[in-house]
């Protein structure tokens, strides 16, 4: 009798109750699968392969193609439902041999090397380089007051640096980017000869920090970046010396567009395969450095995503899909191809979740989604709180997911800890030793355990 009279107090609770006893049932999964990730976590060795045996990844470079059969190798072990390449023809960019610049003629110096490297996509210099007088602005409408007779034959030097007073270093890094990505071009509309782009880094140190360049339809003119140390000397100096040369030399060259590949690994959902849950990241990298943080750190979180699920056994109940995007870093064109063929397969992307913040220790998840929708994400903020998880807010979701906006999907972002990231973005720091395996498998979790929320309850 008393037997019954407790199944009977149970189900009353359940009826009276429901979200709580299911808040309970996701709160032992998300546990059991933080402790798998945190216990037997594959990340980290396989990002150390990809970074110490491949190496820097640029689309089209030979290493690109070795990161796309690894990839599809670790998938292929896990026994997925599905792994397969999905063609995308990318830009083939190559750097050529080491750059050099030089400030040349100073009063206070006389001559002296400074560390610079070409920005991504820039047209070469050649043999010989190229040799101007230097005018020093902070933004466009500065550059365009000078005015094309000022300009014209001259070196411009871009020099706003990254605002150190915003604590979301993201912030500070858009409000930085557009000289890079857009500077060349708006100076060679004046007539310059070559452009100097300050570092987009968050302290002054010696490692430039290369980046994609964007030119429009006007006359393309080779570009450099220089170390913030660099920046900071030829600044000073040009404040008493406008007389003084700057030199560089680059050998960089973009060849015509090479095949390559998006490599994808899915488990098929167990009630609602039509809707796709994507997690994923840039498998490309710039040429510096392995790519670590930038975003080896992205792709590995994703795989162990799928890891995760298989070592558990759980069945989603919606299909997951592991995304390894080709070509973020200079085109886009691996996001683009794959929001393409998801259009025209008709695909049903409900979320998706990109990792290209580093893989430090993890603070929020960030969506574009609606009111509603956030707030019914924003119930599960306490089963992520005891992980260091304090929020999921409005905030951008991420390059290579954005071309699947206009499909209806939500877009999240996974963001790590940001504050010493921009100290390896796009330079010869980017390297695996810089990489922690706790946080980069506290990450992982965390991705793991919001797919397994979106799978298991939709939105």
């Amino acid at each position: 009798m008393i037997h019954k009279s407790l199944i009977i107090i149970f189900l009353f609770l359940l009826f009276i109750f429901p979200s709580s006893f299911a808040q309970n049932k996701d709160s032992l999964m998300i546990r059991q699968i933080y402790s798998e990730i945190l216990t037997h976590g594959q990340a980290y060795p396989q990002l150390e392969y990809l970074c110490k045996k491949i190496g820097a990844r640029l689309s089209g470079s030979p290493q690109a193609a070795a990161a796309v059969e690894y990839t599809r190798y670790l998938m292929d072990t896990m026994k997925l439902d599905r792994v397969f390449l999905q063609p995308v023809m990318v830009p083939h960019w190559v750097r050529g041999q080491k750059e050099v610049g030089k400030i040349l003629n100073s009063k206070q110096i006389g001559e002296q090397i400074v560390n610079v490297c070409a920005l991504g996509n820039s047209v070469g210099t050649g043999k010989g380089g190229i040799t101007a007088k230097v005018l020093e602005v902070k933004n466009f409408e500065e550059l365009k007051n000078l005015g094309k007779g000022k300009v014209n034959g001259k070196i411009v030097f871009f020099n706003r640096p990254m605002d150190a007073t915003k604590f979301n270093t993201f912030e500070a890094y858009g409000g930085a980017s557009d000289q890079r990505g857009a500077g060349p071009s708006e100076a060679a509309k004046l007539g310059a000869i070559g452009v100097v782009v300050r570092s987009l880094a968050s302290e002054i140190d010696d490692f430039p920090h290369t980046g994609s360049t964007r030119y429009q339809f006007v006359r393309q003119i080779p570009a450099v970046a220089i170390s913030t140390k660099g920046a900071e000397l030829l600044s000073s100096l040009l404040k008493n010396d406008t007389t003084l040369l700057f030199h560089f030399e680059t050998h960089c060259q973009m060849f015509p567009d090479i095949l390559s590949y998006n490599v994808i690994g899915e488990i098929k959902g167990s009630e609602k395969p039509e809707e796709i849950i994507v997690v994923g990241g840039h498998l490309d990298s710039w040429d510096l450095a392995e790519g670590a943080h930038d975003d080896g750190a992205g792709c590995m979180q994703a795989i162990e995503v799928l890891r995760a699920f298989k070592a558990l056994n759980i069945k989603p109940k919606r299909t997951i899909r592991a995304v390894m995007f080709m070509n973020e870093e200079n085109g886009l064109r691996g996001g683009l191809e794959y929001a393409k063929i998801a259009l025209e397969n008709n695909e049903k992307h409900i979320a998706a979740i990109e990792s290209d913040r580093g893989g430090f220790t993890p603070r929020e998840f960030t969506t574009e989604a609606a009111k509603e929708i956030l707030q019914k994400m924003q119930v599960w903020t306490p089963l992520f709180e005891p992980y260091g998880i304090n929020a999921i807010k409005q905030g951008g979701g991420g390059a290579d997911i954005s071309p699947l906006r206009n499909q209806n999907t939500v877009l999240i972002g996974y963001v790590p800890d940001s504050q010493r990231y921009f100290d390896l973005h796009h330079t010869a720091q980017d390297t695996f030793d810089k990489v922690n395996k706790r946080e980069l498998n506290l990450g992982a979790g965390a991705m793991a355990a919001l797919v397994y929320l979106l799978s298991e309850n939709g939105l």
